[in-house]
């Protein structure tokens, strides 16, 4: 490893015995929720993943060093720091060089991910093309990540505060493939159905995994986007969230939010506008993902020999 990449004793030993890991990210600790939430639900997360088969790596940079897996010391250093970047591709190796601290995003966790030899990852959901993009050209470094780094990231769709349609297009133009689990249907983060298709569906985490090591096989660059629906009784239906989604953007430009502000100020107004019940969905949907993504990697581990004996 290079001295500016550490892993957790924990990762490296799993990793060494070639046990499935999966990467998680952590902005949803340092800019998606308030302390000690955002400490109790990081625990449960990697608590779920250990329950299912997989060591947890949560990646992020402190004091200049990227760590792939933390420590609970750690973790809860995390949790309380203030004044944490949000780190994705463009800004990672500059605050890893001034010795900074720095949560990732989807993007930088996919590098810290694919630098650690750790191909799937479990997160929330994506960035994508955001409202206006027409105008602003404010399109998420996630989906450039997913066409370069061979990741399988496991979410509950992109954000619904997104475009949803203009995301789907762009992954489209850039060869990632989108895999709905389940159903036909795109998810929305809190909604289990965005209104739009999605290209592909595999049911099982045998499918998924097939196809991930099939994408390498053929020396395709980038990563797969596996789609996976929030829990029905955890969801809040398309025609609940849409308005108050409305809301908040129509909040975020009159407060003259812009760039990576955005969507921690989206998440945060519609946190309040339904009263915290988009959190315990974004809670619900993280823990969802964090089973599937376990399955596939042991799926994965099979598959390329690399089960443990």
């Amino acid at each position: 490893m290079t001295a500016s990449l550490t892993l957790s004793p924990a990762v490296e030993k799993a990793l060494a015995e070639r046990r499935p890991v999966v990467a998680l990210e952590s902005t949803i600790i340092t800019h998606g929720m308030p302390y000690p939430q955002n400490l109790e639900t990081a625990r449960q997360v990697e608590k779920e993943l250990r329950d299912n088969g997989a060591e947890p790596a949560t990646i992020a940079v402190l004091d200049g060093t990227l760590h792939v897996g933390l420590t609970d010391a750690q973790l809860e250093q995390l949790a309380q720091a203030k004044g944490v970047s949000k780190l994705s591709r463009a800004d990672m190796a500059v605050c890893i060089s001034q010795g900074g601290t720095g949560a990732t995003t989807v993007a930088a966790t996919m590098i810290g991910a694919e630098k650690a030899g750790i191909e799937v990852f479990a997160t929330g959901g994506i960035g994508g093309v955001h409202q206006g993009a027409e105008m602003s050209f404010d399109v998420s470094a996630d989906l450039a990540e997913l066409a370069i780094t061979p990741v399988s990231v496991v979410c509950a769709g992109a954000k619904a505060i997104l475009d949803l349609a203009k995301t789907l297009e762009v992954l489209e133009t850039r060869g990632v493939p989108v895999i709905a689990v389940g159903q036909d249907a795109f998810p929305a983060f809190w909604s289990r159905n965005s209104g739009l298709r999605a290209p592909l569906r595999i049911d099982n985490p045998a499918g998924i995994a097939a196809a991930h090591v099939a994408r390498r096989a053929l020396g395709l660059p980038g990563g797969q986007l596996i789609a996976n629906p929030i829990p029905v009784e955890a969801e809040i239906s398309r025609s609940e969230i849409q308005p108050v989604i409305a809301q908040a953007t129509a909040d975020a430009k009159q407060h003259g939010i812009i760039g990576k502000a955005v969507t921690p100020y989206l998440l945060q107004r519609i946190f309040e506008l339904t009263k915290g019940r988009s959190l315990d969905a974004n809670i619900a949907l993280v823990l969802n993902n964090a089973r599937l993504a376990a399955k596939i990697a042991q799926e994965m581990s099979k598959r390329q020999g690399n089960a443990p004996s």
